[in-house]
């Protein structure tokens, strides 16, 4: 008789805690895909990609995307989710596009970061590139230095690769020759050792 009741208060506890895993709190799908919208973006990330990492069908997928749009086409928000060819990205939105130029232009007259330095130096030698080749070097985002580097026209965009997602390359421009008194690319300094602020900033000093 005691066995059986032990055995019950066993089930009973097993019970509890597969409830417990039910309700245990986690992201919704739509917050998923607005986090992985995040890391893919100004590359943006196909709708069937986002269904095949998250182990659901393309077709709730577009339904989620859709919810997404919707809800950030409200004027509460400063950024909107665009599909370019199948291709799903955020973007900003148009009404903010003043002040966007405005922040451009002040970092575009104050001096590079060191964060900058690291990006640019980075794309001068491993040209072209993508966003996530320079991340994996740097070990950090680099979308926001991307931005600042193509404002100040040190860097451009020099097609796509051939790798999943086609990527957006980068490469330095005449500018940055100009701006670092280069005659060509070879007139860099053999490659420094990243880890070390000082070499980095050495690099290219204005």
């Amino acid at each position: 008789m005691e066995a059986v009741a032990n055995k019950e208060l066993e089930t009973d506890i097993e019970k509890k805690d597969e409830d417990n895993q039910d309700q245990t709190p986690s992201l919704g799908k739509e917050a998923t895909i607005e986090g992985l919208l995040y890391v893919a973006g100004e590359d943006g990330i196909k709708a069937a990609r986002i269904a095949e990492t998250l182990d659901i069908t393309l077709e709730d997928t577009c339904v989620y995307l859709e919810n997404i749009k919707k809800r950030y086409r409200d004027d509460s928000f400063g950024i909107e989710l665009v599909d370019y060819g199948g291709t799903y990205k955020f973007l900003t939105k148009r009404e903010i596009a003043p002040y966007v130029q405005k922040l451009l232009d002040l970092t575009r007259s104050s001096n590079l970061s060191q964060s900058a330095l690291e990006t640019l130096a980075i794309i001068a030698y491993k040209q072209p590139i993508t966003r996530v080749e320079i991340e994996d070097l740097r070990g950090v985002g680099c979308d926001m230095m991307l931005r600042k580097l193509l404002a100040r026209g040190l860097i451009q965009e020099s097609g796509r690769s051939q790798a999943p997602g086609r990527p957006i390359l980068y490469e330095v421009t005449d500018e940055f020759m100009d701006s670092f008194k280069l005659e060509s690319l070879s007139d860099l300094p053999i490659l420094p050792d990243y880890s070390t602020d000082e070499e980095s900033e050495s690099l290219f000093s204005e």
